[in-house]
């Protein structure tokens, strides 16, 4: 659309008067106009106009020839729009007129412009599907008769008037017929309707079918009129019309695929057609079409071969298309079982198809599922039957992990360095996908599968030649690894030679190296039951660990070992704790891999006799313990930072595996008291270092990420030692209560919550525990004093702790030192935030304290005077106050407050729902008395009350009936 040379003196305003030559300024201000502002005022106005009553005239103007063809696009959509959503205000009797319109404008824009001629198509196609069947009983009968007079000769054009080009017409009848399915599947209609339209639409294939072949038969027809037919086949086959009635024009079909130009359409029509599961009773169209199927192989393999990706691409996504979608049924097929095995095979060719995927090929990775289908519906097929259908396709399935571990192969070293990175992860998600099929194939092979591969990896390391291939090698154990990681193979009895087999594999290529790391980590559960086979192969996975290359696979294997065969480590540990310290002193791994080497570390320190931890665990952490002393005596900077927060974390993640009780508890059988909370090894490393972290937090107290660290050192052991962390409960109590005072923040919370959990119902300690909750209350009413609305991560974990209190200790609340009345504010302040985590806890609160209120009148009290403020806050919320998510929450408290206080709920909703308006102008007071009846009938079923409390939100947001009530 170029600029008009004078689009308007004046911007159009929402007000201005709505005139043809006032749409046209507007369109010219919405494309041209260079503020956004008038931009969006011209977008709103040309929305109102086609939602009024004159559209229906200033439509046909706006398709004047004349007009610019945006213009003209405008017109129809319009048009478009005022059918589609405004039909009922059109009067029947001007019905024929708008169809003549429309069939004439149609006619006239034949030759386009494109964008205009399909915009009428549509308008015409939603004509008619308002007044199918009733008022219009053959549409597209006579959407062709009135093409007819111009019937096509197809011979070109040569340059005539559009009513005079029979081509053109021909494109636009097609278009017209191609989107009447469409439109149909876009419309949002009633279940009713779209059953009674699917099926008169279904009835008007009859005309259509025997016109399209006509077409795509014709030398006549040109390449543009048969890709047009070719789309509106595909159009069609989307109503389920029965393949019996069509299979010879998706016959016509495959002589397309010879057309160059045809080609990508036809595959396209083909494997729509194909992909209906309707076609499955069309037994016999199947059977017809299989030899036109297997006669693309050859096809098939000139393309893959010659590397033409886009042929073999596509006939791959033909034959998948049928042997896929309706493999139970052509397996059923006895008399045509050796066309469905050829088939199957074509698939498998398609599988091996050469090349790397996704540089070189990309056809490989569409069969994959097809493989689940086929052995699906062999195994779902009664014992005898099934019998014979392995008899003929286990050889097949042997052959496909043939294939499968080839096209896992990794290109040479060179070459995988130049892929981009994005190919390299398409090539490691894809060789996900093959490890997942070779795990599903093996419930059809079984065993014999992995006798198979064994012996294949026992030849390829026993021939000098062949192991210097490592691709080979990497693919058997990859292998072996998709097995091992889901399968349980305890049981096999090729385990032990294949433990025997890795040490002679030289890892000196990465990528075999990694590979090698993965199969040992997958065989972690057999060498629990198996530990005198640890000796030849933890030394493999020591090397490993000093690579920094191998630290992702080094370090999860390892800890997966430490994690299985903890308790058969005793004589290894030595090598594994100096190897490990090593690698972490000279900084091998990322932050991340140090964690789960901690981690690794800590259940291999568990298991060693209790003689031998404390030393050992101070041999471990000293080094990194000398270190946070030295950077404690710095002054803050971001290097340091990231320091300290790193050593911290490693102690986190040591200790979240360091427990001497619930290991020795593994042992079944075993001779091993109970061991005292002074001699937990983690409890003592505490005390020692716990005046350094208090150094740490008075430098770094404001630093949140410091703050959270520390916490979370102590927060990880008190969730691994439980009542053996008591002897810490005093000393963390003051030193929390004076680090959330000084600068409060939500790890300091969580910390507490977990100690509440823990310790509130051990007398020992309850003294403790109760300070520790009023100075963190105290302090955080503070905040609420100044307004937390800044701070949702306090307000949610401050709720969260309360809750906990209220559950485990709530006698808590007797104290006079919290103010009840304050904390129930608290909560409702809560309950406004827009957070999800937030909202969530704060119900969490009210539902753990409403049923309190009966037996402690503190809280009775505080409910009667603040309830009716509870229940007006929920409300309003529900009503719009609050995103539509929240709703399951509030409606959480409603049915709370209801089963512990139903009277003063009553009252309360009568009280609030009388203020006219209230909680939105959108319900009216009878609405608002059904909601009342509804809620107050239900205390027990939490699911009806969420259905009653959302629809009443739907109501109060006026959404309800518009759609959205489903989202």
């Amino acid at each position: 659309m170029e600029p008009p040379d004078n689009p308007g003196e004046s911007p159009v305003e929402l007000t201005v008067e709505l005139t043809v030559e006032n749409v046209e300024s507007a369109l010219y201000q919405l494309y041209f106009d260079p503020d956004m502002e008038r931009k969006n005022v011209a977008q709103k106005w040309l929305t109102q106009a086609q939602g009024s009553a004159q559209a229906w005239q200033f439509c046909w103007a706006l398709l004047s020839p004349d007009k610019l063809p945006e213009v003209q696009f405008f017109g129809a959509s319009t048009l478009h729009t005022k059918i589609s959503r405004h039909w009922s205000d059109l009067p029947a009797d001007q019905h024929e007129t708008l169809r003549m319109q429309l069939l004439s404008h149609i006619l006239h824009f034949s030759s386009g412009p494109k964008m205009v001629l399909t915009r009428l198509c549509v308008s015409l196609a939603s004509m008619a599907l308002n007044l199918i069947p009733q008022a219009w009983s053959h549409p597209v009968a006579d959407m062709v008769r009135a093409f007819q007079p111009q019937k096509p000769t197809f011979e070109g054009g040569s340059g005539a008037e559009a009513s005079q080009d029979p081509q053109a017409h021909c494109l636009a009848l097609l278009e017209l017929l191609t989107v009447l399915p469409e439109e149909f599947q876009c419309s949002r209609l009633a279940q009713a309707r779209r059953t009674q339209l699917r099926g008169a639409l279904a009835a008007e294939w009859a005309v259509v079918c025997p016109m399209l072949r006509q077409l795509l038969q014709s030398q006549d027809s040109s390449n543009q009129v048969k890709e047009k037919v070719l789309r509106c086949l595909s159009s069609w086959v989307a109503l389920d019309v029965p393949l019996g009635e069509s299979h010879e024009l998706v016959q016509d079909c495959f002589a397309a695929l010879s057309n160059p130009e045809l080609f990508d359409t036809a595959v396209e029509t083909i494997v729509n057609a194909l992909s209906q599961p309707d076609c499955q009773r069309s037994t016999d169209a199947l059977v017809n079409l299989m030899p036109l199927v297997l006669g693309l192989h050859d096809q098939l393999k000139t393309a893959a071969q010659g590397g033409d990706m886009e042929t073999s691409h596509g006939i791959c996504r033909i034959a998948v298309a049928m042997g896929e979608t309706h493999s139970r049924v052509l397996l059923e097929q006895l008399d045509h079982w050796q066309e469905y095995l050829a088939l199957v095979n074509m698939i498998l060719y398609c599988t091996g198809i050469p090349g790397h995927y996704p540089v070189t090929e990309t056809t490989s990775s569409l069969t994959l599922t097809f493989w689940y289908s086929l052995q699906d519906d062999i195994l779902s097929f009664e014992e005898e039957k099934q019998a014979v259908y392995l008899q003929v396709y286990r050889p097949v399935y042997f052959q496909l992990v043939d294939v499968l571990l080839q096209k896992s192969h990794y290109p040479s070293q060179e070459e995988f360095t130049s892929w981009s990175s994005d190919d390299k992860e398409q090539f490691r998600i894809y060789r996900v996908d093959i490890s997942d099929t070779l795990m599903y194939v093996y419930e059809m092979l079984g065993a014999e599968l992995l006798s198979n591969l064994y012996d294949r990896l026992g030849r390829q390391l026993m021939d000098p030649q062949q192991s210097a291939i490592w691709q080979d090698t990497e693919a058997l154990l990859f292998g072996f690894q998709s097995i091992a990681e889901t399968i349980d193979v305890n049981y096999s009895d090729v385990i032990p030679g294949l433990i025997g087999l890795i040490p002679r594999i030289n890892i000196s290529n990465v990528m075999l190296a990694d590979t090698v790391m993965y199969t040992i980590g997958s065989l972690a559960e057999w060498l629990a039951d198996h530990p005198v086979m640890l000796g030849g192969i933890l030394p493999m996975v020591l090397q490993g660990l000093v690579k920094a290359e191998l630290s992702v696979s080094s370090v999860s294997t390892l800890k997966r070992i430490c994690r299985e065969c903890r308790h058969d480590l005793s004589p290894y540990a030595q090598d594994i704790l100096s190897v490990s310290q090593d690698a972490l002193i000279k900084e091998i791994h990322k932050s991340s891999q140090c964690m789960w080497l901690m981690q690794a570390l800590g259940f291999l320190l568990s298991a060693l006799p209790a003689d031998e931890i404390l030393a050992r665990l101070h041999s471990l952490i000293t080094p990194h313990i000398q270190r946070l002393d030295t950077l404690a005596q710095h002054e803050p900077d971001p290097t340091n930072k990231q320091s300290i927060v790193h050593i911290l974390g490693m102690m986190s993640s040591l200790f979240t595996t360091l427990d001497i009780n619930r290991q020795a508890d593994d042992l079944e059988g075993t001779p091993s008291p109970r061991l005292t909370p002074s001699q937990s090894p983690v409890v003592v490393v505490l005390q020692q270092v716990f005046t350094l972290i208090q150094t740490i937090l008075s430098k770094w107290l404001d630093d949140s990420e410091v703050v959270e660290a520390v916490c979370g050192v102590f927060d990880k052991s008190v969730r691994t030692l439980l009542h053996d962390f008591g002897p810490m409960v005093s000393q963390l109590s003051e030193m929390l209560g004076q680090i959330y005072s000084a600068y409060p923040q939500a790890s300091a919370l969580d910390l507490a919550r977990q100690m509440v959990h823990i310790f509130a119902g051990d007398e020992h300690h309850s003294s403790n525990i109760r300070g520790l909750s009023e100075v963190l209350t105290t302090a955080t009413l503070s905040i609420f004093q100044q307004g937390p609305r800044d701070h949702p991560d306090i307000a949610e974990s401050f709720m969260h702790l309360h809750a906990q209190i209220l559950k485990r200790k709530p006698d808590l609340y007797l104290s006079d030192q919290l103010d009840k009345k304050a904390l129930f504010y608290c909560g409702i302040l809560s309950l406004k935030f827009p957070e999800t985590p937030t909202v969530k806890a704060a119900s969490l609160f009210f539902t753990e304290l409403l049923p309190r209120c009966k037996d402690m009148p503190c809280l009775g009290e505080v409910l009667q005077r603040d309830g009716k403020l509870l229940t007006e806050t929920i409300l309003q919320a529900v009503g719009g106050g609050s995103p539509r998510s929240l709703t399951e929450h509030f409606s959480e408290v409603l049915l709370s407050l209801n089963r512990h206080c139903p009277a003063l709920l009553s009252q309360w909703l009568k009280d609030t729902l009388q203020s006219p308006g209230f909680p939105s102008a959108q319900v009216s007071t009878e609405q608002k008395h059904t909601f009342t009846q509804q809620l107050l009938r239900e205390q027990t079923n939490k699911r009806r009350v969420k259905e009653i409390v959302k629809e009443f939100s739907l109501l109060c947001r006026g959404l309800q009936g518009s759609g959205y009530s489903d989202y």
